[in-house]
C-alpha cells in the first residue's frame, strides 16, 4: 500500500501550509491542474487558490503544473493565470512528467512536493518519482467518467485517512 499512500492529506490546496513546507526544505511545488488548482467544472482558479500561489511565490517556491489534461491550450492558459510553468500530457501515474517538471524547475526530488486530488494518478506518480506527495480533496464533484470509476477504489484506499483542515459538515452539504 506504500505506493498509494500520500505523505500528507490536506482538505484543499489553500490549507497546505507553505511555511511548513519551506521549513521542511521544499523548494518546488508541483501541482495537478484539474480539481486541485482549477475546479473540473470551471475555467479559472478560485481566489483562495490564487492567493495561496502568490504566497508560494513570495516564499520563493518554484511552481509547476503537471497535468494529465490533453488540452494543451487550457493547461497553458491556467499556467499563465496561476503564474507557473506547466507540463501537460503527463500520463500520470507514470513518473516521467514529474521528472521532467523537476528538471524544468532545476530542483531535486527531495526538495519537491506534488499536490493533487487523485491517489491513482497524482500520489502514485509522485511516489514513483520519489517526491513527497500531498493529497487534497477534489474541488468539484464533476469528474470524467473514468475518474469516477477510480474514485470508487480511492474511497476504499482512503477509508482510514483523516484530512488536515477539513471542517465537519452536516446534512447534505458533504
Amino acid at each position: 500500500m506504500g505506493l498509494l499512500r500520500a505523505t500528507r492529506y490536506v482538505a484543499d490546496l489553500p490549507s497546505v501550509d507553505l511555511d511548513a513546507l519551506v521549513g521542511e526544505g521544499v523548494r518546488c511545488v508541483l501541482l495537478d491542474r484539474d480539481n486541485t488548482c482549477v475546479p473540473r467544472d470551471a475555467k479559472q482558479a478560485p481566489a483562495d487558490v490564487l492567493a495561496w500561489l502568490e504566497h508560494a511565490r513570495d516564499l520563493g517556491l518554484r511552481l509547476c503544473l503537471v497535468s494529465n489534461n490533453f488540452h494543451s491550450g487550457a493547461v497553458s492558459r491556467s499556467a499563465d493565470e496561476l503564474g507557473c510553468d506547466a507540463v501537460d500530457h503527463a500520463m500520470k501515474p507514470a513518473p516521467f512528467a514529474v521528472t521532467r517538471a523537476l528538471e524544468l524547475e532545476g530542483v531535486p526530488a527531495e526538495q519537491a512536493v506534488l499536490v493533487g486530488d487523485q491517489v491513482f494518478t497524482d500520489v502514485v506518480a509522485g511516489n514513483l518519482a520519489h517526491v513527497r506527495t500531498i493529497l487534497v480533496r477534489p474541488q468539484s464533484r464533476q469528474d470524467l467518467w473514468y475518474t469516477q470509476v477510480f474514485r470508487v477504489f480511492e474511497r476504499m484506499v482512503l477509508s482510514d485517512v483523516e484530512f488536515e483542515g477539513e471542517h465537519v459538515v452536516s446534512g447534505d452539504e458533504g
